[in-house]
Parts: structure tokens; sequence; C-alpha cells
């Protein structure tokens, strides 16, 4: 076993019932980002996330769809995953509470709570909501009988069930939350709960009989197991389900329980309760986020018409943009608001302004003042101290903000030494030290920009992982541990000598009076499925296996795409193939933007002869096929690079 420390973190399960919206995204990119933070800094992790698939609501959709329970969440679970794929999102599981594995270890944890006495029968009456999946009581309904919590019309159930003693456990909670005064965060929602309990805490139904979506009772086949006792469990049924439980040995207590602050009562009251009369250890921290809201300020929700469709906004912004303007924008412990116009003007600024500018004025001076080399800094000004020293300590004070989980504060602390820097340019002015000929201060200058993209790329990379790799083919260089990890933030890394390779700006600006112009680039769904060809071309003749076992396919990830100059349908790759990275030169570019390239996994004819087109070399051949008259790259998104096709 690893002697790594290990981090454990999940999304809460989505419920299945409709498309994911952007505060469904946020939850995820921010785990995302934790997690790919914490592997940077040593750590072993394990991200999980999933979907939550029982419950009256999903047999009600399911029943009007005119498909069964089991059709309906499939179909859904695949927009889903693509989803994250398209979010560049990297969970170490996906949990599906249908799964054979998950609904084992609930039925188990279900079978020893009722064992111990924790768990018994008796009637319920009083008022349910199904869209939340929630009882309430008389009081919390009011007279108009609605759920506080969506607004719609609450249900009168009076039926069999089986209830959990969860008033056993109310002191003990209330001693716990003391002696683990971080066990909820924030500190406002942490009052909210205590709150919630001094009111006084009745036990929880836990069973259903009026539907049969749902984990049967293990001794009583009339009930199923109420939707948020089974869902709860999908944290520790993971583990417990692969690697003969190891994996639960290795992780658990979870270090963190990401959720948004409308289900914070389940995960911190609920939660911890079934853990400690399951006698179980209680995971470290969950921690409520806001919500994202619309600009009016109402919450996003599919009655009203007004969600935001992720998968949309990647095709006109690309992830990595949607991926920081989340982080940056939601405060710690408050909701945001969004809108499109916040979310170009937070391009436009952050990204073209700031740290694109920033990239774009250093490698161009570099070009014009120093024939494209990064020279070592022999001199120096009086502007260097100052920036120097901000950048030695922005490191620390980004990590202390990452490891509390105050992305938003992390990252305009990040964005101090990116606006310093600008500043610094127009300090130092290295045009003007070009002009007097004082070549060792212009290379000092020149050299301490440089190292500052360097060290800023490397930290913002949890935000945006696909921003690295097309920030060091400008500057030159390759993803080499000395460089491009956490251990390498130290100042002065940056070799001297590099040669750059200045392209296009990663972040043009958006013209905020023409949005809707926008084009979107298309975003197949995962279960799309092609149509059939009316007029194929004719196959062509017969070879040998032979002839076709001379061909080595391979799965490559593009880690940057740009047009070739003075040739319109040429676009430059650059490929990551195993331990090698190669170009490869495509005739695709009237297909395919640059961008909406990068980061896709493809398939590279590997072994073809290197040709030489438009003086640069090509080595290999990128697979497509033509449908409906339009070249389209095949793409493998799952297989790691290197894999060979067979």
């Amino acid at each position: 076993m690893s002697d790594k420390p290990t981090f454990y973190i999940t999304t809460p399960i989505y419920y299945p019932s409709d498309k994911l919206h952007i505060g469904h995204a946020y939850t995820t990119v921010a785990a995302d980002t934790m997690s790919r933070y914490k592997k940077m800094r040593g750590f072993d992790t394990y991200f999980l996330t999933g979907s939550d698939e029982h419950g009256q609501k999903i047999q009600r959709r399911a029943a009007a769809a005119g498909k069964t329970p089991q059709e309906f969440v499939d179909e859904i679970i695949l927009n889903f995953k693509e989803l994250w794929r398209v979010l560049d999102i990297q969970y170490d599981d996906f949990i599906r509470t249908t799964d054979q594995r998950h609904m084992k270890v609930c039925q188990e944890l279900f079978q020893q709570i009722y064992d111990q006495g924790d768990i018994y029968k008796s009637e319920y009456e009083g008022w349910y909501c199904t869209s939340c999946e929630t009882f309430f009581t008389e009081t919390q309904v009011g007279e108009e009988h609605i759920c506080p919590d969506c607004g719609k019309p609450a249900e009168l159930t009076k039926e069999e069930s089986y209830f959990f003693r969860m008033s056993k456990y109310a002191d003990r909670w209330m001693q716990f939350i003391e002696e683990n005064p971080d066990f909820i965060r924030p500190e406002s929602r942490r009052n909210e709960m205590i709150n919630f309990v001094k009111q006084g805490l009745e036990d929880l139904c836990v069973s259903r009989t009026t539907f049969d979506w749902g984990i049967p009772v293990p001794f009583d086949s009339k009930h199923v197991i109420y939707v948020w006792f089974d869902a709860l469990i999908n944290y520790i049924s993971a583990l417990k389900s692969k690697e003969d439980g190891r994996l639960y040995e290795k992780f658990w207590p979870a270090d963190v329980h990401l959720v948004g602050k409308d289900i914070i009562r389940f995960h911190t009251i609920i939660w911890p309760i079934m853990l400690m009369a399951a006698g179980l250890p209680l995971p470290k921290t969950v921690l409520g986020h806001g919500w994202v809201l619309q600009g009016d300020g109402g919450k996003m929700s599919k009655s009203k018409g007004n969600v935001v469709d992720p998968l949309v906004l990647c095709g006109k912004y690309g992830s990595d943009a949607i991926r920081y303007f989340l982080m940056r924008e939601m405060a710690y412990g408050l909701d945001c608001n969004y809108s499109e116009e916040a979310l170009a003007l937070r391009i436009n600024t952050d990204l073209a302004n700031d740290y694109g500018n920033l990239l774009s004025r250093t490698t161009g001076m570099i070009d014009k003042f120093q024939g494209g080399v990064v020279l070592p800094p022999t001199g120096k000004t009086e502007f260097d101290e100052e920036l120097i020293a901000l950048a030695k300590e922005t490191p620390a004070r980004f990590a202390a903000l990452m490891d509390h989980m105050e992305w938003a504060n992390a990252l305009a602390e990040l964005w101090k030494l990116v606006n310093r820097a600008n500043k610094y340019i127009d300090e130092a002015a290295p045009w003007a030290l070009n002009k007097a000929g004082e070549k060792d201060k212009l290379a000092a200058v020149l050299y301490n920009m440089v190292e500052v993209i360097r060290l800023v790329t490397v930290m913002v990379a949890p935000v945006m992982p696909g921003l690295p790799a097309r920030v060091w083919q400008q500057l030159g260089i390759r993803e080499d541990h000395s460089l491009t990890s956490w251990d390498s933030l130290q100042w002065g890394g940056f070799p001297a000598g590099t040669k750059i390779d200045r392209g296009e700006p990663l972040f043009p600006r958006i013209d905020l009076d023409a949005l809707d112009e926008i084009p979107q680039q298309p975003v197949e769904k995962a279960d799309a499925q092609p149509a059939a060809v009316d007029d194929m071309e004719p196959i062509a003749p017969q070879c040998v296996i032979d002839d076709f076992a001379k061909l080595d396919l391979r799965v490559v990830k593009v880690l940057a795409c740009n047009k070739v100059p003075k040739a319109d349908k040429l676009l430059q790759f650059t490929l990551e193939l195993g331990g090698e990275t190669r170009t490869v030169l495509s005739g695709i570019a009237e297909y395919y933007s640059p961008e909406e390239l990068v980061g896709k996994k493809l398939i590279v004819i590997a072994n073809l002869a290197p040709r030489k087109i438009r003086g640069i070399e090509s080595h290999g051949m990128l697979l497509s096929v033509e449908r409906n008259g339009k070249l389209c790259v095949v793409e493998a998104p799952d297989m790691p690079t290197g894999s060979r096709v067979v």
C-alpha cells in the first residue's frame, strides 16, 4: 500500500430526472479541481461522483415517457457522463444506486441497523414532496401545503413504514459537532444545522410501500428503502464494493463531501447519525456551497425554465473558460450570480486581458528583441525585486486558500501576481531597454516575465487542466516534472536558452454586444448513433490481414492545435503519444476550429513515414470519417494515450 497521504472527495450523486445544469457543473468542477490540486501536492486521491436513480419521481417520469425506470435513467446517465467528459472531469468512480454493488451494501447496512433495534415498523401520515423526495411536518408545509424547499404542492401520505431512531442520537450528534467544529463548513451552515437539531429531531421514515422503484427492504419485500437513506450510502458502497474492500480501508472516512446548501441537512444530520448507528467513522468535512443563481437572483430550476446548459457554454467558450468562471465567481459560503454577460466579461478581463495578454506580450517581445530565445537574466532593474518577492510568496498563499477550499479567493490571490507582472512590464519598459541597447536588463525583464507565466500556469492547472499544454508549447518547454509540477514552484527554474514557439492568443476577446452570434461547436451525445450512409462509396478491393497488420494505429491526445499560416485546410497538431510528443498535419480546418480539438483523444497512424507539408514535417496521419460531406475525426475518449488499436 502506498505511503502517500490520502484524500477522498465526493460530489452528491445527481438525480437523473433531467439534464444537469450549470449549478451541478459547479459542484463537480470544484471537486475535480480539488482532486487535481491534491494530486499535484503528492496525495493519493480518490474522487467519486454518480447518480441517485431511485424514488417516486423517477418512476412517474419514466411512466410518462413510456419507458421503464431503468431505461429512463440509463439514457440520462449517458448525458451526465458526456458532460463530465466535455468539462474534463477526471473522476475515479461513477456510482449508480441501481448498481448491484451499491444495493448489496445498502441492504446490509439497513439490516444491521434494524437488527440492533434502531429501525422499527410503524405508520406514517404526513406531507411528502415527490419532487424533493422529502417528508415535511404540517408546520413546515403551512396552510397551503407547499414544499418549503421547491415551492411545489406536497402530498398527504399515509402508509405503513419503517422508521429510523434519529432522535436517539441527537445528543451524540450535538457532542460530535461541538468537538469537530470543521465538520460542517462554512460556519453559517453549521449554525443552521445546530439550530435545526435543537428544535428536536424526529425519527425518520426510511421505507415506502406506495411505489416499487427502489432497493427492497431485505426483510420485508413489500417495502423499498427511502431514497435518501439509500442515496447517502453511496459514499461507502463505492469503496466497499471494490478491491475486496481495500479501498474502503484506505480512503474512508471521506475528507470532503461537497454538496449544495439545499441538501446539507441530509449530509450533516441524517448521514452522520446513520454512520453513528452503524458504528462507522464519520466524514471529516461536509462543505455546503452556495447556489449558482440567475442574474435576477433566482435559483435555477427546470420548472422555472431558467436552467443553463453547460454543454452549450462549453461549445461557445471552451471548458477551461467555463471552469475558471465557476471557480472564480462563487465566493466561499455565498451564492453567485450567473449571466452570459458576466461570463464573457470574466473571460475578457481575467483570461484575455490579464493572463492571455501577459503571455502574448512576453512571447512577442522575446520573438522581436531576442530572436525567440529566452536569455539568462544577467542584468537587473529597480523593479525586479518586488515582482520576484511576490512570485516567491504566492504559492504558499495560494496553497493555504486551496487547502481551505476557498477557490475564488485562491484565484484572486494568484491573479495578484498576474496583474503585478503586467504592471511590471509597463514599469520596466523592455521596448525602451531594447532601444537603449541595455541587453542585460532586457534579458532579465523578459526572463522574469516568462518565469511568472510558468509559475502561474502550474498553479492554475487544477482549475484549467487543458491550458498548461498550450502554454508550454508557446514557451518552448515540455511537460517536465522539474518545470511543471508543484515541486517546481521555485523562482528561477525556467531554462535559459529555450526557444519559444509563439502561437495564437489563448483566449480571444469576446464582443459583449454580439454574444448571441458566437458559434456553438456541436457536442455529440455519448449515446448518439450515426445515421446510415445513403450513398456509400464503393468498398476498396480486398486486402489480406498482413496488409492491415503493417499499420500501427495508436490513441493520442491533442495537446495543442493551430491553423497553418496561408493554408486554408491545414491544422497543425501537437499530439501526446505515450511518452513522446509529435507534430501531425491534417486537412480538416474547414470542419473544426483548433480550440475544440484541444484535449480530445484521437487515433493516429503512428508508423507512417514522415512527410513535409508547407515546410512542416508531419509524423503520422489522423483518422477521420466522412459523414454528410463533412470530415469527422475518430475519437477514443476513454483510452489512455499510446493504446494500440487492434
